[in-house]
């Protein structure tokens, strides 16, 4: 069988359009790299794909040609047979009454030739929220001042933020990924770039608020840190880490504690995959390695052997990572309540990131079910002629059905646990994600098919399930249908006002916007409303050496659109204010407002394409959380958002 056989069997797209409408064919060296890099997986035989059923509706599945009759099926829940059947006929029907969840289907023919795949029963939607039309604060956490935090935002200024956007009548917070990076590489700081998705960033954590925390001679350190106009991760990581191994010391100390119970009953709730991260993490200091170069016991998860590792001399180290990742649940679950307490009805909006750093431990965790050899990206197109490579490691559809989906459900838990809605970075990937092998430029890969429908009958699982809207960053170029697909499944879409022109490149008006949407000016990649219409953002990627992809002209002309649109609405300033009043009247059940943009920062979060060159993911705010109340023109946006606005709070 030849490399491209092989690769159309196994969902693999051998070529694609680039953004001038150019075809590539991927070249065989890459492809047979992207191919190896997949795990086995025996060609389904009688049906197409993992079997989706909504739950209460009646479903249908045409087997394949190769089936032969008749045919019996089995749905299996573990080991306990739900359901099972005999068909002389091409088409089962199923039952209606089947339990949520993934469970397995048995198949064997007349042939007496088995086959199995995963059977999901699902919600017929996600969650669709409590709300009908409410807006959010986004926020950089990291970015925050206060005038107590260790020079960084941490989880006690968030809820501080918390009761300033439910006194502004916000119904929840938005935040950057929480994700756990890497502790002993603060300097890499992206939070799309995660160690693992599973688990926090312990930089987030209120040392001083730790029960155990005892102060030390650092004052005029913390001073430092306070002032500094950027987050220094290095040095911050240094001190939070001596502070907290401290108060562990003091933790430990009393094994007899209520602490020490609650502690014990938390490790034993998120047993086994906290304990594998714990041990993932000591080892990871210890070696000193990439994880695939580790002694051959430690080359794959084997929870015996974590138990043992726990057990023994390491032990005590184990058990600091835990605590740590302890305190850090606890300090956002206590956010989360606040939220519920003061009656905010989105709550936590949380980013999930679209991969992880194939050196983390989410890759080492799930190897079949992440390819760490392939990297996520985008094929060239106008903008990035070169195509992207995002150097992040993602989901592979053959893994995934091995595993029951576990690991994308894990994902999603996760996220889910404390929020009100979540945001999926490039949702586009749970159709097919765009694959480059390491060692490759970015226009030599491959899109890869996903399980669209499995992913999406999942999500929906847990959406349900934890109570949280799953928002699905659809931006780009998007299949046709794509959307309505999402939607069918209530799934939301997320739309960006600096993107929705129409051919004359005018602003389209508040009746285009649909629904189940959130809408925002801009994003974390885009420039703040202060930077775009001062042309700063422009002036600064040519200064970097950047092609910004626009000129002055057609930024002042953009600038006349919007003015023009604001009229329409009858709003007659063109400040930030006016744009989130006439995005505002958008039927949109959700809007995000900046807080950078209320309080005119002029420097965006991150500028895609660079790493060193722009403090990306280190600007810090200009104002504290204690006096930002006094910098947010409260009568203006009181008057932008007065119908979405919770009405109890003032």
């Amino acid at each position: 069988m030849d490399l491209f056989t092989k690769a159309a069997e196994l969902g693999i797209q051998t070529g694609f359009h680039d953004g001038q409408g150019q075809w590539h064919t991927t070249g065989e060296a890459a492809l047979k790299l992207i191919l190896d890099a997949m795990p086995v997986r025996t060609p389904h035989r009688f049906v197409a794909s993992p079997v989706v059923v909504r739950a209460g509706e009646g479903a249908r599945t045409v087997l394949n040609e190769a089936a032969t009759f008749p045919l019996t099926w089995k749905i299996l829940d573990g080991v306990k047979v739900i359901a099972e059947g005999t068909t002389e006929g091409r088409e089962i029907t199923w039952p209606r009454d089947l339990p949520v969840g993934v469970h397995r289907l048995r198949l064997v023919d007349a042939k007496k030739f088995p086959e199995e795949a995963p059977f999901i029963v699902a919600p017929s939607k996600a969650f669709p929220g409590t709300f009908d039309r409410s807006w959010i604060l986004a926020v950089q956490l990291y970015g925050v001042r206060s005038e107590r935090n260790w020079g960084i935002g941490d989880f006690t200024d968030l809820q501080d933020l918390i009761r300033l956007a439910a006194s502004i009548g916000a119904g929840g917070v938005g935040l950057n990924p929480l994700h756990a990076l890497f502790d002993d590489r603060p300097a890499e700081c992206s939070p799309y770039s995660p160690n693992s998705r599973l688990f926090l960033n312990p930089l987030y954590i209120d040392v001083e608020a730790l029960p155990e925390y005892a102060a030390n001679d650092s004052g005029d350190t913390l001073a430092e840190m306070r002032a500094s106009k950027f987050v220094d991760y290095v040095d911050i990581a240094a001190v939070k880490s001596t502070a907290m191994r401290a108060a562990f010391e003091t933790f430990y100390a009393d094994p007899t504690s209520e602490r020490q119970k609650a502690f014990a009953a938390f490790r034993a709730e998120r047993a086994p995959l906290l304990t594998r991260f714990a041990c993932f993490e000591v080892l990871r200091h210890q070696q000193q390695t990439a994880w695939w170069d580790w002694p051959s016991e430690w080359l794959l998860p084997d929870d015996a052997t974590c138990g043992a590792f726990r057990a023994g001399p390491d032990g005590k180290d184990v058990a600091y990572i835990e605590y740590v990742q302890w305190n850090a649940d606890l300090q956002l679950k206590a956010c989360f309540d606040l939220t519920i307490k003061l009656g905010m009805p989105v709550g936590l909006y949380l980013d999930v990131a679209v991969g992880v750093q194939s050196g983390g431990f989410d890759a080492w965790n799930e190897q079949i079910a992440i390819s760490r050899h392939l990297s996520v990206g985008a094929p060239p197109d106008a903008l990035q002629p070169a195509g992207q490579n995002w150097g992040l490691a993602g989901f592979n559809a053959a893994g995934l059905e091995v595993q029951g989906f576990a690991p994308f459900k894990d994902m999603l838990r996760a996220s889910m646990r404390y929020a009100g809605a979540v945001r999926l970075d490039h949702v586009l990937g749970l159709n097919r994600l765009y694959v480059v092998p390491h060692g490759y430029d970015a226009d030599n890969g491959a899109y890869v098919k996903m399980p669209l429908e499995a992913l999406l009958a999942v999500a929906a699982q847990e959406s349900v399930a934890n109570r949280c809207v799953v928002i699905g960053e659809d931006l780009g170029t998007v299949p046709d249908g794509f959307r309505d697909h999402l939607a069918s499944w209530g799934i939301w879409s997320y739309l960006v006002m600096m993107f929705e022109r129409d051919e004359r490149y005018a602003f389209r008006g508040v009746d285009y916007y649909q629904p189940n949407a959130l809408v925002t000016f801009n994003t974390h990649d885009l420039p703040t409303y202060a930077g775009w219409r001062s042309l700063h953002d422009l002036q600064l990627k040519r200064s970097l050496g950047i092609d910004p992809g626009e000129s002055d002209d057609a930024r002042r002309y953009a600038l006349q659109m919007l003015g023009e649109a604001l009229r329409t609405q009858g709003i007659n300033t063109e400040d930030f204010y006016a744009v989130a009043h006439f995005l505002a009247r958008t039927r949109t059940r959700l809007l995000a407002v900046a807080l950078e943009d209320l309080l005119g920062v002029i420097d965006q979060p991150n500028i895609p394409g660079t790493i060193n060159e722009h403090p990306n993911w280190r600007q810090r705010l200009p104002t504290t959380v204690e006096t930002m109340a006094t910098s947010i023109d409260r009568d203006a946006l009181h008057i932008a958002t007065a119908d979405r606005s919770l009405s109890a709070l003032t």
